[in-house]
């Protein structure tokens, strides 16, 4: 190709001096210039281009000379390729090495990005998701709410807010939007979960996770329907017939993916509904990135689904529980939608503000409290669930950074040992001519080669590390989402690509600048191994630090967190969570409540107490070690509502055995019994540390509280319990009060069942689903497990991020015994000589040993000493991760620093004993 081109620029060339236009005199002067060049030196063809260019010659031929040089690069790259894949396939033990090296660097950086886009970059997959706005609120301490205001982060002191709304403000800016022709809003529309739902699909009972929206939501979002249709405004009425979209994955998984399920009628909680279409596969709704709704259901018919739990109610309004998103009109931007109804959710807010608890809450807040909207991107759905799990992916990310500096500084050392076993060829390359730019480009191309084939191998890394982050999910907002899709998109890839680029030219700059200069003259004269060694020691030194000090501080973060698991291991729950069998039932949701509710409670228990193996059954309104909580605000004696502090505290409604079902003590008074019931005045039982909080010295025995204005005075405190963990391991102990069923029992629409078995729980599993049955056919039991693996999978992500942070702190810690053991190699095959002249005047094996391994181990407690202290840096930021440990805990660093130096030791003392082998009169010939 480069000969064709050659060609057709001299026929480009003749043709230009035909056509260009000259007169007589200024082909004088062009001819005068030509035979000039020629005299300087140039060729006729180089001339007669040079005197044409001076006189305006033709600027298309500098076209075509571009273009040879592109070829002639293109070319020397090609040729640089074929050279660096004939070195790899010569040294298959080095490439082997690199390659494995970078593909676990490149593999765990690509896992863990993909769980940077899965969480943090993906989104939602809608049309023109960037013209999405997602609605927010905050105000001053004056301004109150009924109900949830959601999930709120990032809020500065003093200031309170929300992501949830009440559905009269929705349903009024909305009206409001329809009739205003120029608000910078196309559409408004309207989520909330719904979760726990009991789904009845051809008679089968099931638990599944809904969201209500209003008519607007998938028109607004630009979502079609996959098959059958969308809901619509039409459907958003308690009059309409009631309809439901289902997701795509509970299509296929539910239904087979059965195209007849248009029409289909299900039953979600005991209210009949007709299946009118299915959500495209790539669609899980608008909710937080852990949440995956299986049904969609109008916002009207709330209260049909929920009864006495409904948000919507008559008797119950301004509950604050709607997300709001809008869509921008083109040419709008955020700051304009959010002006537009930023006044109208004021005036609205305040005259839905529920009336003061305490002389301390004005009527009106002042002006400074008001609320106002926050308008944010809604490109990605709700917000603050992907801010809470960033902590953990920025933790991972940098784990796994370090994970690929040390490998880079690992293959970095390998290049260079052999760059000086190539020192011959490139010296002889400079003395012939070759540009110290075109060789560091060929050694550049042979590392980003290397690095590209890691990248390769480190998407199969990647695929099974993606495997291991979703296991990793929680659901409980502790470390990681559940229900997360993590895909090797063309962004994941992209990312693959450019960090196997920079890669390839972080470890291979530094071997091809240091490998390339050098003085000819003096290289020319010294022998192979010897020229520019002392240079390349200092480097490989300085990697072999860095790598010491980067494993350090991986191994004492995975120390840290293995204490830390352990300690929560040993945390003393309080009550025995041996022999326990849970699970949960929503009797609610089949519509039972008031006197026939606290009949099924009683018939199931009386069923379960008469199991074989069973030696009690109870329940209670939250399970323990579940992240579940339930609290409220305590009124103590002499308080009222309105003049009483806060006095916040857990809740636990409970069967009269339960105390001695779960085996808590009572240190004081006396459990509840069956005669604790509505017609009985109000009893509590509670625990130490809410005695010793909010009683102080004085005896709670006999006291009475309450909860509101209804309540306060009336519940007599009748005992007092041991502390025990209520939701997770990990909590401080807080105040619990203990509430008897029978006289709380329209609180109770969903309960946890607890059966104390004489042998394996898991044995009475099949007997346990058959007496609901017996009971009830439509009413799935859900949360099936012992209490023990209640308490283990709320350990699930302490234990896997310490298992994960120990694997990276193992692979740092073995290539750094590596990158030790190629540095000495190389620096006892460079010291042979010297070793030889040493063991000839007579010293000693051990002397050669010694001096061998010092020169390893002055390189790893340098690097110690580096990473000790950037260990206690770093290790304070995940210090409210730790349970039982300081961040600078100094056992961790004594056996995390030990065992850096027993596995350095044996690094240094394999090339250190086959110095001692060395034969002095070989080694001084062979000089």
């Amino acid at each position: 190709m480069l000969n064709k081109l050659k060609m057709r620029l001299r026929a480009l060339f003749r043709r230009a001096e035909a056509e260009h236009d000259l007169d007589d005199e200024l082909s004088f002067h062009l001819e005068k210039e030509i035979e000039q060049n020629i005299a300087r030196g140039m060729s006729s063809e180089e001339a007669r281009l040079a005197a044409l260019r001076s006189f305006g010659g033709v600027e298309y031929f500098k076209e075509e000379a571009r273009d040879v040089r592109g070829v002639r690069v293109l070319e020397e790259l090609w040729q640089d390729l074929r050279y660096g894949l004939r070195l790899m396939r010569k040294a298959p033990g080095f490439t082997a090495i690199a390659v494995l090296s970078l593909a676990l660097g490149i593999g765990a950086n690509t896992a863990i990005f993909s769980l940077v886009d899965a969480v943090l970059l993906r989104t939602l997959p809608v049309t023109e998701p960037d013209r999405l706005v997602l609605f927010n609120w905050q105000s001053g301490r004056g301004f109150r709410i009924s109900g949830s205001r959601g999930i709120s982060l990032g809020y500065p002191p003093g200031i309170r807010g929300g992501s949830s709304f009440e559905y009269h403000i929705f349903e009024k800016l909305r009206s409001d939007l329809a009739h205003e022709q120029t608000s910078p809003l196309s559409a408004l529309f309207a989520f909330a979960n719904m979760r726990d739902l009991t789904v009845l699909v051809d008679e089968q009972a099931e638990v599944g996770q809904g969201l209500a929206v209003s008519g607007g939501y998938f028109a607004g979002l630009g979502v079609p329907s996959f098959i059958g249709r969308t809901i619509t405004e039409e459907d958003d009425n308690p009059t309409a017939q009631p309809v439901a979209m289902i997701s795509h994955r509970y299509w296929q998984e539910r239904f087979g993916a059965d195209r007849s399920v248009i029409g289909k009628q299900i039953k979600v909680n005991q209210t009949t509904f007709t299946i009118i279409g299915v959500t495209p596969p790539a669609f899980n709704g608008t909710g937080q990135v852990d949440y995956r709704p299986a049904i969609y259901v109008p916002v009207a018919f709330e209260p049909t689904l929920l009864g006495e739990a409904s948000a919507m109610k008559s008797n119950r309004p301004g509950i604050w529980w709607l997300q709001l998103m809008g869509r921008l009109k083109p040419g709008a931007t955020i700051e304009q939608a959010r002006d537009s109804l930023n006044g109208a959710f004021q005036t609205l807010a305040l005259e839905m503000m529920p009336p003061p608890k305490s002389a301390n809450e004005t009527a009106r807040p002042e002006p400074k409290d008001y609320p106002n909207l926050v308008a944010l991107s809604g490109s990605r759905g709700m917000w603050e669930m992907r801010k809470l799990y960033s902590f953990t992916i920025y933790v991972l990310l940098g784990v796994v950074g370090l994970i690929l500096l040390i490998a880079c500084a690992n293959v970095a050392n390998l290049l260079l040992a052999r760059a000086a076993l190539r020192g011959a060829e490139i010296t002889v390359r400079l003395a012939v001519g070759a540009g110290r730019w075109r060789l560091i480009r060929q050694l550049l191309t042979e590392s980003v080669l290397l690095s590209m084939l890691g990248g390769a191998v480190g998407v199969l890394f990647a695929l099974w590390g993606k495997d291991a982050l979703a296991a990793m999910g929680t659901g409980h907002g502790e470390f990681l989402p559940a229900n997360i899709e993590y895909n090797l998109n063309w962004r994941v890839l992209g990312f693959t690509v450019l960090i196997s680029l920079l890669t390839g030219i972080l470890f291979g700059l530094t071997p091809a600048w240091r490998a390339t200069s050098l003085d000819l003259t003096t290289a020319l004269k010294e022998s192979n191994r010897s020229a520019g060694s002392m240079s390349r020691s200092r480097v490989s030194k300085a990697l072999v630090i860095v790598q010491v000090a980067m494993s350090l501080v991986l191994l004492v973060g995975a120390g840290l967190f293995m204490r830390t698991l352990r300690n929560l291991e040993r945390v003393e729950l309080g009550f025995n969570q041996e022999n326990l069998l849970l699970f949960g039932l929503q009797p609610s949701s089949n519509g039972y409540k008031d006197e026939r509710l606290l009949q099924f409670y009683e018939r199931l228990s009386e069923r379960l107490d008469a199991l074989p193996e069973a030696r009690a059954a109870t329940f209670a309104s939250i399970p323990l070690i579940a992240h579940y909580q339930n609290n409220n605000t305590l009124i103590l004696p002499g308080e009222t509502a309105q003049t009483g502090a806060v006095h916040l505290t857990n809740i636990q409604i409970v069967r009269e055995n339960y105390f001695t079902t779960m085996e808590i003590p009572l240190l004081r008074g006396r459990h509840f019994s069956a005669h604790d019931d509505g017609r009985a005045p109000k009893v509590a039982v509670v625990s130490e540390t809410l005695a010793r909080k909010y009683f102080g010295g004085e005896d709670p025995i006999g006291k009475r509280v309450g909860f509101n204005e209804k309540t306060a005075g009336q519940i007599e405190i009748v005992g007092i319990a041991r502390d025990i963990k209520y939701a997770s391991q990990r909590e401080e102990d807080e105040p619990l009060i203990y509430m008897p069923w029978r006289q709380n029992g329209e609180e109770l629409g969903e309960a946890y069942f607890a059966i104390r078995t004489t042998g394996d729980p898991t044995a009475l599993v099949a007997a346990v689903r058959q007496s609901v049955r017996e009971l009830d056919n439509n009413l799935p039991i859900r949360d099936v497990k012992t209490q023990a693996a209640q308490a283990n999978e709320i350990l699930k992500p302490d234990r896997l991020f310490a298992s994960l942070l120990s694997f990276f702190g193992m692979l740092a810690l073995l290539l750094a015994a590596i990158g030790l053991y190629g540095v000495l190699a190389y620096s006892v095959t460079q010291r042979t000589r010297e070793i030889g002249i040493r063991l000839a005047l007579g010293a000693q094996s051990r002397d050669v040993l010694r001096l061998v391994i010092w020169q390893g181990l002055k390189l790893v407690l340098i690097g110690l000493g580096v990473g000790a202290l950037a260990a206690f840096a770093l290790t304070r930021v995940i210090a409210s991760q730790l349970y039982g440990v300081r961040p600078t805990d100094p056992l961790t660093f004594v056996i995390v620093g030990a065992l850096l130096l027993m596995i350095a030791l044996l690094a240094c003392w394999l090339p250190a004993r086959r110095a001692t082998k060395v034969d002095p009169l070989i080694a001084l010939r062979n000089e």
